[in-house]
């Protein structure tokens, strides 16, 4: 009996084995003859085994076997733990930053935008293989946070029919595809990636008007009271941007977006403002209007004033000094108002940064608003900070009520909003909301200058209140940053320096170490 057992035992594994070549080598049809001699094998040498007990159980009983068998299944055990943690950790897939500047974690912006994709997007990138490295751990960030993102990596030299389709022209282009709209950038960075995707996403042109003719902030100015570092914001949230002087246009064009007035040094004229008291009752409107404190013995601007308190927004005559002493941590003084945290709107939902405001007045709610005009505080400073009434105060000021200064917090920018009144454009097919009148008003421009966006949320500060304006509330976030440059400089002295140490001095105290070990053994 036993030797029958053998020699099926050694058919069983002919057969497994041949199953397995047949598998690997052998023609797709005989597959399942693969599968049925696989099994039959397996039966085979099961059957062997059954054959076998008694030995097996005279094996088990030895010392040996038993301590064998322990390690054995601990072995297993340790295998199975390691295997349950991979399959576990590749079906819940978790990442950590663990960078100082966190240079692989995407903005706030690109997470919400890739997480409210509806439709599959595409990333296509055209570059030398070699290259293609660069482009890959900012790209697997994307496709993290969204299962609608493929990349796609493709060599033009080797693949030049989609190159050509796709009229590639450089290098290290990639093409962001979304519903049949594409988007071409030359940059693996994430501020070039997502603004192109914000294109993709948002193709109806959003155009932005700078009201101009009474000393405003110039979109086009470099220097540090001018907005062309904002203006370059605007491009990559898909906006354009034009100049408006009202005084020779008589009219506000009919594809503006969002009308701002950025710190008129002079008001505007009776003409202007009934233009845009005339955008805002008829058109639903958008008004960003940015006022900076009255110079002192100047005018107070009745007219454009008059306007925003038709608005329920009350500008005041004054200046806010901050005395917490925030400032100093960028080297402002109480001049400076900082805000850091915001009561509760769409604009500031789950905006957590610093923000400043160089040389800003009050811009409250109007305590009995217009009926359907209700306001509200976006932005406010901390309960150690007063507005000065007296505003052409010199050196150390205080706070005093009996002057009719007013104790912080102190609220330095509005927003208000009114259902849009008959003769308004209708809602279109594809906008996301009804079409409202819209109106945000600070009390100071500088906040959004060349000189302050450097300071933490200037920036996204107003590109929210820009996006909220325009009825895009999903472009509310906070954007991406430019990396950090982390370069350690140098001198040549201090180069040399280093040389020595790694080459010379480390290596011969590793030597100098292992012979007195090893002399300090020999003696004993």
């Amino acid at each position: 009996m036993n030797r029958i057992l053998s020699i099926l035992s050694y058919v069983g594994m002919a057969l497994v084995f041949g199953a397995l070549a047949v598998r690997i080598y052998g023609k797709p049809e005989w597959s399942q003859y693969a599968i049925y001699a696989s099994w039959a094998g397996l039966a085979l040498v099961l059957l062997y085994t059954l054959g076998q007990w008694r030995e097996i159980a005279a094996f088990f009983k030895r010392r040996n076997t038993r301590l064998g068998v322990i390690a054995s299944v601990s072995v297993l055990v340790g295998l199975g733990i390691l295997i349950a943690v991979n399959y576990l950790s590749a079906q819940q897939n978790k990442r950590w930053d663990l960078t100082s500047n966190q240079q692989y974690t995407l903005s706030d912006q690109s997470i919400r935008l890739l997480q409210g994709l509806k439709e599959p997007v595409k990333f296509i990138v055209f570059d030398k293989t070699e290259n293609i490295g660069s482009f890959k751990p900012r790209l697997d960030e994307y496709q993290y946070h969204s299962k609608n993102v493929a990349v796609e990596y493709i060599d033009p030299d080797k693949k030049p029919v989609p190159a050509k389709e796709y009229e590639i022209q450089n290098y290290g282009t990639v093409v962001v595809e979304y519903m049949g709209r594409r988007e071409r950038v030359t940059s693996s960075s994430e501020q070039d990636l997502t603004g192109a995707l914000v294109k993709v996403l948002n193709p109806k042109e959003q155009r932005v008007y700078f009201l101009s003719g009474h000393g405003e902030k110039d979109p086009t100015n470099t220097e540090r009271s001018g907005f062309s570092s904002i203006v370059d914001t605007l491009r990559r949230d898909n906006y354009q941007w034009e100049k408006l002087v009202l005084a020779q246009t008589n009219m506000i064009p009919e594809n503006a977006t969002v009308i701002v007035i950025a710190g008129p040094k002079t008001d505007l004229l009776e003409g202007e403002v009934a233009l845009l008291r005339e955008y805002l009752d008829k058109r639903a409107g958008k008004l960003f209007v940015m006022l900076d404190p009255p110079e002192p013995g100047g005018g107070t601007m009745p007219l454009l004033t008059g306007l925003l308190r038709e608005w329920s927004i009350v500008p005041g005559d004054n200046i806010v000094i901050d005395a917490s002493g925030v400032g100093r941590l960028f080297g402002a003084d109480a001049s400076v108002p900082v805000a850091a945290s915001y009561p509760p709107h769409p604009i500031t939902k789950g905006f957590e940064l610093l923000t400043a405001f160089p040389l800003a007045r009050s811009m409250s709610p109007a305590e009995k608003p217009v009926a359907g005009r209700t306001p509200q505080t976006i932005v406010e400073t901390g309960p150690r900070s007063w507005a000065e009434t007296d505003i052409a105060a010199k050196g150390q000021v205080e706070m005093n009520a009996d002057k009719g200064d007013k104790q912080g917090p102190i609220s330095i920018a509005v927003a208000v909003s009114a259902a849009a009144q008959t003769g308004a454009p209708e809602q279109k097919e594809g906008d996301a909301e009804k079409p409202e009148t819209r109106m945000a008003a600070f009390g100071d421009a500088d906040f959004a200058s060349n000189a302050a966006l450097g300071i933490q949320g200037n920036a996204d500060l107003f590109m929210n209140t820009l996006a909220w304006l325009s009825q895009q509330e999903n472009l509310i976030a906070i954007r991406p940053r430019e990396a950090a440059d982390r370069r350690l400089t140098v001198t040549a002295d201090q180069m040399r320096v280093i040389t020595w140490i790694s080459l010379l001095i480390v290596p011969a105290l590793v030597l100098g170490t292992g012979v007195f070990t090893w002399w300090r053994r020999r003696e004993r």
